[in-house]
């Protein structure tokens, strides 16, 4: 894993292509402009871990190319929960709740992410509000959909477990 310049990457991969992440939905370029320039944006090689459980939960990373695999560390062993892939988020939850991580992030694959502080998250609020607002509102639309299907899950579990009685 190596840092590598925002601005390189804006010119590599275009705007367009940086519009069309999913947590920057709506963002202005200049918004995502900053975010990349004062960002940490991070070059990953496939089985690089990003972080592991305890470490301090005080960023959060948005997967510009290729996916990171979440696995959950409960009751001393680690489960894989899901995949997350171009345009999501990672690690929001533990940023906003003010707590360290509860399990381990990997690449799956190459590619880049970009490592959004709580410095930086607060310096967008107070630079760019309306590009504040709009990448809080996509990140708690993400988390909205998250709770909704482990909701389905709890569900289909229960009816299983009626249905096997």
């Amino acid at each position: 894993m190596k840092t590598v310049s925002g601005t390189h990457l804006i010119e590599r991969l275009g705007m367009d292509y940086l519009q069309s992440v999913a947590v920057f939905g709506a963002l202005s370029p200049e918004g995502i402009e900053f975010l990349l320039r004062s960002g940490r944006v991070l070059q990953l090689d496939k089985g690089d871990v990003i972080y592991e459980p305890g470490d301090k939960g005080d960023r959060f990373y948005v997967v510009l190319q290729g996916a990171l695999s979440f696995y959950k560390y409960h009751l001393g062993e680690f489960a894989y929960i899901r995949d997350h892939g171009f345009g999501e988020e990672m690690g929001f939850v533990a940023m906003i709740a003010l707590h360290d991580r509860v399990g381990k992030a990997v690449a799956a694959e190459d590619g880049y992410l970009l490592e959004v502080s709580c410095g930086l998250f607060h310096e967008l609020h107070e630079k760019r509000p309306a590009d504040f607002g709009l990448l809080l509102l996509n990140l708690s639309r993400e988390m909205a959909r998250t709770i909704t299907e482990v909701n389905n899950l709890i569900v289909e579990h229960e009816i299983a477990k009626r249905t096997s009685a």
